[in-house]
């Protein structure tokens, strides 16, 4: 995320008449949070922990609410709706983690975010959700490049992680020329977030203050 947002009013699309599977939903929290030099999970925004509020937003598309994280003692009194689960390797990057959900979860697929996504779009990953029937991981494509941290994974992918783990590998895109992928195109995407804001993420302190500016002005702007 490098440069300034302008936000308008985004389209809306009708997704009522989709059909999405049950599926669990998984939300990375284990990140090192180095270059912001605080926990992610805990940032407050609009008076809400991020965790705290992407649990939330995935409470409309889940009733199987996962939360990965390596403390879970930092979570713990908030109240989340969801099961706090452990990496079964620690330190092994976010492959290890949606490997570590996915294997926790209950539903055949689940839907898998950071939790450094303060603007995820429901009616977007409905769609997302809607389109895993006969494919094993539906994953959006922006310009080109993948957002596996924004994709629904089936557990029939464990294998293939698990495989990749044992040999060291970490890189979440390694298993995907094993399984059958569906790319979620970009004019797909612009129906429901013309503004790729589901896929904005907080790294930096500058991050962070760009996120928090974006929100003032959507709350000031007229609906």
């Amino acid at each position: 995320m490098s440069k300034p947002f302008r936000y308008t009013v985004p389209m809306t699309v009708d997704v009522g008449s989709l059909s999405a599977p049950v599926a669990s939903a998984v939300v990375l929290a284990g990140g090192k949070s180095s270059r912001l030099g605080a926990d992610k999970s805990l940032l407050l925004l609009d008076g809400q922990p991020l965790i705290a509020r992407t649990v939330q937003q995935l409470s409309t598309l889940s009733d199987n609410l996962i939360v990965v994280t390596n403390t879970p003692e930092r979570l713990e009194s908030l109240g989340l709706a969801a099961n706090l689960v452990t990496d079964e390797r620690p330190g092994e990057g976010s492959l290890m983690g949606i490997y570590s959900g996915l294997t926790a979860a209950r539903h055949p697929y689940a839907l898998v975010v950071a939790c450094d996504m303060p603007f995820l779009n429901p009616p977007l990953l409905r769609y997302m959700l809607s389109m895993v029937p006969g494919y094993d991981v539906v994953i959006p494509r922006l310009a080109g490049m993948l957002e596996p941290l924004h994709a629904v994974y089936g557990r029939t992918c464990l294998p293939w992680m698990a495989r990749l783990l044992d040999e060291g590998q970490r890189k979440i895109v390694a298993f995907l020329p094993y399984v059958k992928v569906r790319h979620v195109e970009e004019h797909e995407i612009d129906r429901f977030d013309p503004l790729h804001l589901s896929f904005v993420n907080i790294n930096t302190p500058q991050d962070w203050e760009q996120v928090q500016g974006l929100l003032s002005t959507r709350n000031s702007s007229p609906q």
